[in-house]
């Protein structure tokens, strides 16, 4: 079978977002929508653009948006997240986004140039990612991302200037495993230090997924911040 697939990593990031009524919400960098898909199913009153820069895939997206019934709800914006945000500046309240995992080209890259621009920073870093996050978010705008769990000294650092209030919030893949992923939240302008939070274990030992993560990927629940690997 050939043919994009959706990982889990948009659908977590998606049950991660607490929003507001009447919030404007940007998926940066959104792909095929499947972020933008989620959380319009799970919140009903947010609207939501997703910004994707390569055309291939900004197509699927707002074929995905109008299979689903969201012409009304998402629009997709074919430009890059700098581009878009310089555009915009101030427009959104949240910024939601799965950037690209890899630094440069410190990778295996893949042979397909989609899948190597969505895995690899190219003509923006993550710095720069932080920036345009930066840009795009109103005073007290709420940035979420889901990263590789080694780079949150790179997130961090990136933040610095820009956003505080930091919550992080590891996705361990089964107990007593370490976190390859994380969840990461900061609020522009603030000045407040970090909180690491306990997680979600996504995983039982035998492989299933546990009740938390069963919830979020079958019944569209939200992340529950308090709980952890419940």
């Amino acid at each position: 079978m050939q043919g994009y697939r959706v990982a889990i990593d948009p659908v977590l990031l998606a049950a991660s977002i607490v929003v507001g009524p009447d919030e404007q919400v940007l998926d940066a960098g959104c792909g095929t929508g499947a972020a933008a898909l989620c959380l319009a199913a799970r919140v009903v009153n947010c609207a939501l653009t997703g910004v994707e820069l390569d055309a291939e895939l900004a197509a699927l997206a707002r074929s995905n948006v109008a299979a689903n019934g969201m012409g009304g709800r998402i629009v997709i914006a074919e430009n890059s997240f700098d581009g878009y945000a310089n555009a915009n500046p101030a427009a959104f309240d949240q910024v939601m986004s799965n950037p690209p995992f890899y630094a440069g080209e410190r990778h295996t890259r893949s042979p397909s140039e989609t899948k190597a621009a969505a895995h690899g920073e190219r003509a923006m870093n993550l710095p720069d990612w932080i920036k345009a996050a930066a840009t795009a978010l109103r005073p007290s705008g709420r940035l979420t991302l889901i990263h590789r769990a080694d780079r949150l000294g790179d997130l961090l650092s990136a933040f610095e200037g820009r956003f505080g209030a930091v919550v992080i919030f590891p996705l361990w893949p089964k107990p007593g495993i370490e976190a390859k992923r994380i969840l990461v939240i900061a609020i522009k302008g603030r000045r407040t230090l970090p909180r690491l939070l306990p997680g979600l274990v996504l995983h039982r030992a035998d492989g299933t997924y546990t009740a938390q993560t069963e919830a979020i990927l079958r019944d569209a629940a939200p992340l529950d911040f308090g709980e952890g690997s419940a």
